[in-house]
């Protein structure tokens, strides 16, 4: 499996030198100065490749290209949308980068209420608290129905954390929410967010599912025609989110995805904390089950709590059984070296760190530390090492 880190590009506070003393190969980027629905130029993307490539590392994936939002709305003349980002897939694989992550989560990407849980060790971790995210659901948004669709336990404690907030917290509790934009820069106060919400507000499960196969009948065809592989990422949290709908949760969701457009270039980014956070998937299974269409991994790890609460554990320790998936990635590396096929080996990277050390202070994005994520991929390592040695699969 290919050894990857993800890379905010060049105002990162962490360097590709840097990156590459973690021991990856590979580098998860994007073009995120170029607005959403814009084309990426050959200029651009040669222009990124080259300051990898200069550093001793590989450009092997790339997280994201965005899907713009009236696309996933299905709203206006999509036409220009679908072919500029056909042009920006048709010029990637003109530079040789052919792996394309991206997702179908309207608005936010992923949600937490805390970036800096303290843990016993002396580290910090993200973290999803069922009742702060009630509480700004229903008390800060106060969004109509929301109510009904929280526990009443949640509910006691949001209300008892609502009252007993200051506007300080509640402005923390706002940026803890917006920071799961890491790769974008539209950030939005609650008038802000009301409002942007207010677009989705007639937008069914049913009518987002139509919208996304209609986005992958429109740009897969020209994803396989050029040899680019795009993989899905999971829902964060796989849940709705403040009345949104989301499509890319379960088992059945995926399975209903890679439905629609049966092909190679059709697949999944397969990530086992996203994943990990729902009760009910069961993340060996999935793997199993999608393992041939799974073309880049998230590997981290989560503890989930009975009120629906999770956050990120250490990549070995949690919910999700990593060493059963590693095992069946590298066994489908096989089945895929067996078959002669060019692009065997499975790109992974570590994901959501904690903050340990001297991470403190570093300025990275949230979730995304230098020695947090250094720990984990080292452990993956390990695991993958070990499981290659005894099975005698390929690495």
């Amino acid at each position: 499996m290919e050894q990857t880190w993800r890379w905010f590009g060049p105002e990162d506070a962490i360097t590709l030198s840097q990156i590459r003393q973690t021991g990856a190969t590979g580098i998860v980027t994007a073009l995120h100065h170029i607005p959403y629905g814009v084309v990426w130029s050959l200029d651009e993307i040669q222009k990124r490749k080259d300051m990898i490539e200069a550093a001793g590392l590989r450009w092997s994936v790339v997280e994201s290209v965005p899907v713009a939002e009236p696309i996933k709305l299905g709203a206006g003349d999509l036409a220009p949308l679908f072919e500029n980002y056909r042009q920006t897939l048709r010029n990637l694989a003109a530079c040789d980068v052919r792996t394309v992550c991206y997702n179908f989560m309207p608005i936010l990407d992923w949600t937490r209420t805390q970036l800096a849980y303290p843990l016993a060790t002396g580290g910090t971790a993200l973290r999803f608290n069922a009742f702060e995210y009630a509480a700004f659901d229903c008390y800060m948004l106060e969004r109509p129905g929301a109510e009904a669709e929280h526990s009443p336990d949640v509910l006691a404690k949001a209300r008892a954390w609502f009252e007993a907030a200051s506007e300080a917290d509640k402005d923390k509790l706002l940026a803890c929410i917006m920071s799961g934009l890491p790769g974008a820069y539209d950030r939005y106060d609650v008038p802000g967010l009301k409002r942007v919400l207010e677009t989705y507000g007639d937008v069914t499960v049913a009518d987002l599912r139509a919208n996304f196969a209609r986005f992958l009948k429109e740009v897969i065809p020209t994803a396989e025609e050029v040899g680019v592989r795009m993989g899905v990422h999971p829902d964060d949290p796989p849940r709705p989110i403040f009345g949104l709908p989301r499509i890319v949760s379960t088992e059945e969701d995926i399975g209903f995805i890679l439905a629609a457009v049966p092909s190679i270039a059709n697949g999944l980014t397969l990530c086992t904390g996203s994943l990990g956070a729902g009760p009910s998937n069961d993340l060996p299974k999935i793997a199993r089950r999608f393992a041939d269409r799974i073309h880049f991994a998230h590997l981290r790890n989560v503890a989930k709590e009975p009120d629906g609460s999770f956050m990120e554990a250490d990549h070995l320790g949690g919910d999700v059984d990593m060493v059963a998936v590693v095992t069946l990635l590298l066994e489908e590396q096989k089945r895929r070296q067996d078959g002669k096929n060019t692009h065997w080996r499975i790109p992974f990277r570590p994901d959501h760190g904690h903050e340990l050390l001297d991470d403190d202070g570093r300025k990275t994005h949230p979730g995304y530390p230098l020695v947090g994520r250094l720990k984990g991929l080292a452990e993956i390592r390990g695991v993958m090492t070990a499981v290659a040695a005894m099975k005698k699969l390929p690495v």
